[in-house]
């Protein structure tokens, strides 16, 4: 370790090695020290890969290195790293291969970019970068070093860099044929040792806690990023590499890797255990991603493709099994075979007491794109009114309950709004929709759960200021979007307007704060994102859409009591704590609604993914007057701001409390804010 420690400071002391003057140390990794470097004569920026001094002093592997380098340099490729040779200097073996930088000069690993930019890649991004690393794999399995047919067999996020391309990412597959130099098995147990020792170095200058097995009063960063380079590398590695075998490890390993980066970039996990397909999270994905991480994460290798290109077409071009009909038939018995299709779906998950499809979802998703919009709105008319008579005797005979039994839900009427004093006018006032506009277009209902009136707690003792006192207020029954307004709900509603603003000249919503955009008048839904909640939407517009569907904004002491789920004590809507797997916090944006699981009244994304907007004016001091006046509780009569609740994707955990209040100009569009819908209930005996 002494000797380690002397070979990095003698190179970044002299600053040079051979003819390359050292810039800095970019990286540390299981094949040795990554240097920036530039040539002393060509002026030219260089990667130099020092080869650890184990290596250095077996003369078996140096001379099998120089011999071999020959063959890695003469690989050519758009999205490989050139190596140019191998040099020697100082008593230092090192590589020398092309300075790959980013759009603003830096030497950028897939890892390091992705934990820089932390808006997610969508659909046509990841393909294009999958369908690189592919073509460059396609090219490596097509080689060989003597006799031995070539593969990568150590593919991770870090040795995949990323360039200045012309159009978007262009990434660079490192370090190919390194692994078959070094020799089987060597790069893994090089990984292990340096783990331990890194463990073991850690012991030996710190304090063990012995009650938490955690290493105290010491600087952790080195071995964190060991720990952390290790399980990046080891997620990658098929099930072939994780054990000793004489038998060399085939190109597959290769294939297995590519799966767990598509995995990755799509999921932002790795594939671990009996892991969920892309599907069960994006179920309205354009390409057939479930068919990539079936074939590729295969366990075993000879059922994996070997072409990962053609795999990539069938991705991309397949007729998803989603209810299409064969190409070549007509649209009306497309439209025929969808109808029928969904009313089997929708009776079947009623028979097997999931309470039906809430908004014949499957049929709008298959519906082939040449259809017309009329064409597709009385075929979905069909079904919906089949399903919306049918929905009784589906729920009695699956010993479901239906939704709505607890009472029918009214249609809301609105007067100007009362506490608008600071405004012109609210667009609940003006918005009136006109018939001729929405003809051909009808919502896309949510299904909505009722929560039954009764006395609930309200505020928090130990909160912020306006969430006191904590106190009992009594509500009449409501119902609840089960989930927040998404993009493809409010696209429909856009539709309608024909624009972004209300007859008050307010914003309904940003276009550029959100995943939709209007081209030629056509609006559309980034890839992936039709189920990802509608943000950068105004108070205004979220009333607005409300009023469209026969709804309202939910009260804040409605938002609230839904909220705790039926468990008023609780202090999350996942009870007493929350976790980054209950909810969608802290994070990089959002995701599909119902990701995750559902508080105690069947509601989604209660806390986290975006703040909701409620129909509420803000007051700092109101619970101390719904304290004595507990009875429903409307809100104040006037004000300045709108109460959000609910904290969002970008939020820390204590913003995610039952009790934790937000506010707004009704005007102010923030990407973070969205909303969900409200009704009344009435009971049916009255």
């Amino acid at each position: 370790m002494v000797q380690k420690e002397k070979q990095r400071h003698s190179i970044m002391e002299k600053k040079t090695l051979g003819d390359y003057n050292i810039i800095k140390q970019i990286g540390q990794g299981t094949l040795g020290k990554v240097f920036l470097a530039e040539h002393r004569f060509l002026k030219k920026p260089f990667i130099l890969k020092v080869i650890p001094e184990e290596f250095s002093k077996d003369r078996n592997f140096i001379q099998r290195f120089e011999k071999q380098v020959g063959s890695l340099a003469a690989l050519e490729h758009p999205h490989i790293v050139k190596v140019h040779n191998v040099s020697f200097s100082d008593g230092y073996y090192f590589l020398v291969t092309d300075c790959i930088v980013d759009s603003i000069g830096e030497t950028t690993n897939l890892s390091q970019y992705l934990s820089v930019n932390k808006q997610s890649f969508n659909e046509a991004e990841i393909f294009t970068l999958l369908e690189q690393i592919a073509s460059a794999l396609t090219y490596i399995h097509q080689k060989s070093i003597e006799g031995t047919p070539l593969a990568h067999r150590g593919i991770k996020l870090s040795n995949l860099l990323v360039g200045r391309g012309d159009k978007g990412l262009h990434v660079y597959l490192s370090d190919v044929g390194l692994s078959s130099v070094l020799g089987e098995g060597t790069i893994l147990t090089r990984m292990y040792r340096m783990l331990f020792e890194g463990i073991q170095k850690q012991q030996e200058t710190g304090v063990l806690n012995e009650d938490k097995y955690q290493i105290c009063n010491v600087d952790n960063k080195q071995l964190s990023r060991l720990h952390a380079s290790f399980m990046q590398m080891h997620a990658f590695l098929a099930p072939e590499q994780k054990i000793v075998k004489s038998k060399p490890v085939s190109k597959k390993a290769d294939v297995y890797a590519f799966g767990v980066l598509a995995y990755f970039l799509l999921l932002h996990c790795y594939p671990e255990g009996h892991f969920p397909l892309p599907s069960s999270f994006y179920p309205d994905m354009r390409y057939d991603w479930d068919l990539l991480i079936k074939k590729t994460l295969d366990p075993s290798p000879d059922k994996r493709p070997s072409d990962l290109l053609k795999l990539l077409n069938r991705v991309k071009n397949v007729n998803f099994e989603k209810g299409l009909p064969p190409q070549g038939a007509s649209e009306s018995g497309a439209l025929e075979s969808v109808k029928q299709a969904t009313l089997f779906d929708m009776e079947k998950s009623f028979s097997a007491g999931t309470g039906g499809m809430g908004e014949s979802e499957t049929a709008r998703d298959t519906l082939p794109s040449s259809v017309t919009l009329v064409e597709k709105e009385e075929t979905l008319a069909t079904v919906d009114e089949h399903m919306l008579s049918g929905i009784a005797n589906l729920a009695k005979k699956g010993g479901v309950t239906p939704f709505l039994k607890p009472g029918k839900i009214e249609k809301p009427t609105y007067d100007p709004d009362p506490g608008a004093i600071f405004q012109i006018e609210t667009s609940v006032a003006r918005y009136i929709p006109q018939e001729k506009e929405i003809k051909d277009v009808k919502p896309l209902l949510s299904e909505m759960k009722v929560i039954e009136g009764g006395t609930s707690s309200r505020g928090s003792e130990g909160g912020g200021r306006d969430e006191r006192p904590l106190h009992q207020i009594e509500v009449k029954s409501f119902a609840l979007d089960a989930h927040p307004v998404t993009n493809e709900q409010f696209v429909r509603f856009l539709e309608v307007m024909q624009g972004e603003k209300d007859a008050n000249n307010q914003d309904i919503i940003r276009l550029k704060e959100t995943r939709i955009t209007r081209s030629v008048g056509k609006l559309t839904i980034e890839s992936g994102y039709a189920k990802h909640p509608v943000v950068g939407v105004s108070w205004y517009g979220a009333v607005a859409y409300a009023k469209w569907v026969g709804k309202r904004l939910p009260t804040e002491a409605e938002w609230e009591v839904a909220a705790h789920g039926g468990n008023s004590e609780a202090l999350f809507p996942t009870g007493n704590s929350i976790e980054k797997t209950q909810a969608n916090f802290f994070s990089a944006d959002t995701t599909t609604v119902m990701s995750y699981p559902a508080n105690g009244y069947g509601l989604y994304d209660v806390a986290g993914n975006v703040y909701e907007w409620c129909q509420d004016w803000y007051s700092y001091n109101y619970y101390e007057t719904t304290e004595h006046e507990p009875d429903n509780p409307q809100g104040p009569l006037q004000g300045v701001y709108r109460v959000l609740r609910g904290g969002c994707w970008k939020s820390l955990k204590e913003d995610l409390h039952c009790s934790k209040r937000h506010r707004n100009n009704p005007g102010t569009i923030n990407k973070t804010y969205g909303f969900r819908c409200a009704a009344n209930v009435q009971d049916e005996n009255t």
